[in-house]
């Protein structure tokens, strides 16, 4: 049972399951009903929302419209479980939508998902990208919540502080003494090969801009996985930018040392999500913001 419009149950489901032959399974209608609930929603809105291809994407008006229909979402979740909860079974529950960075979904984010489904039975819809771009994410209204770097909210969205993410430079102990002998100035990084995680990344230009004040162009390798990081510069691919939570056992066990003690970056995290009164958000605001305290740096800035 949906409490939403069944226009709007199908555009959520098409935009979800990505084609009109899948939208129709899940709600248990044919394709064709599918079909004349989304022109009978373009033509009563007055703005074509689906991008008719494989998979079917939100028009920027449909974006718009999936910004306010995310929170109605939940909060009909939250209504059936209050006032039909023997129709509510764990397999129809809908996957919760957020936004994460790749540094914090491997190092603290996955112990508040597993406390939220564990205590709640909430299930989840992870989308991953640079803590600088998990905000478009939330804009687009793919997702109900994001953990960014950007404190400004989104309009119509609460954020809340989570504390500073801290990263090292780290390589290997043959691969400092062989490119950074005298520590890290212009020349050493300009010509030492740099790990970044992909063409969004900006932490280590940004690194090196603070240590060096120059604009300068290392050779690169593109690594887009946050564990494999510490590895590749265990292993003397490059040297790279690390959170101390997923640095910590290669440093200890001597696989990598920090090139310099006395330089960090320190990345402040804010979690934003729509701004309803919603038990659902409310819940995962509390379990990330609890998680983090005792995971980050500093106060909750």
């Amino acid at each position: 049972m949906d409490l939403l419009h069944p226009q709007l149950a199908a555009f959520a489901a098409i935009i979800e399951e990505g084609t009109f032959e899948a939208a129709a399974r899940r709600l248990a209608v044919t394709p064709s009903a599918v079909s004349q609930r989304i022109k009978a929603l373009e033509d009563r809105l007055g703005q074509v929302l689906v991008v008719r291809q494989f998979p079917c994407k939100p028009t920027a008006a449909g974006e718009r419209l999936l910004q306010r229909l995310r929170p109605m979402q939940a909060l009909e979740a939250e209504a059936m479980a209050d006032f039909l909860p023997e129709e509510v079974r764990p397999s129809q529950l809908r996957p919760i939508g957020i936004a994460v960075n790749d540094d914090s979904l491997h190092t603290w984010v996955v112990t508040a998902l597993a406390a939220l489904h564990e205590q709640y039975g909430y299930f989840f819809d992870v989308r991953v990208d640079d803590q600088d771009h998990t905000l478009d994410h939330l804009r687009e209204g793919a997702v109900l919540g994001a953990i960014t770097s950007e404190r400004k909210p989104l309009q119509g969205c609460n954020v809340y502080p989570l504390g500073r993410m801290r990263y090292h430079a780290i390589a290997s102990p043959a691969y400092v003494r062989r490119y950074f002998p005298k520590g890290m100035d212009a020349l050493s990084l300009a010509e030492a090969p740099m790990i970044v995680f992909n063409r969004k990344d900006e932490l280590q230009a940004r690194f090196i801009r603070r240590v060096t004040r120059a604009k300068v162009a290392p050779p690169i390798h593109y690594l887009p996985t946050s564990t494999g990081f510490v590895e590749a510069a265990g292993k003397g691919l490059g040297w790279c930018l690390a959170p101390d939570l997923l640095a910590q056992p290669a440093l200890a066990a001597g696989q990598v040392a920090i090139i310099d003690e006395a330089r960090v970056l320190d990345v402040p995290l804010y979690w934003q999500c729509a701004g309803v009164r919603s038990t659902t958000l409310q819940h995962i605001s509390n379990a990330l913001r609890s998680v983090a305290a005792g995971a980050l740096h500093g106060d909750r800035l």
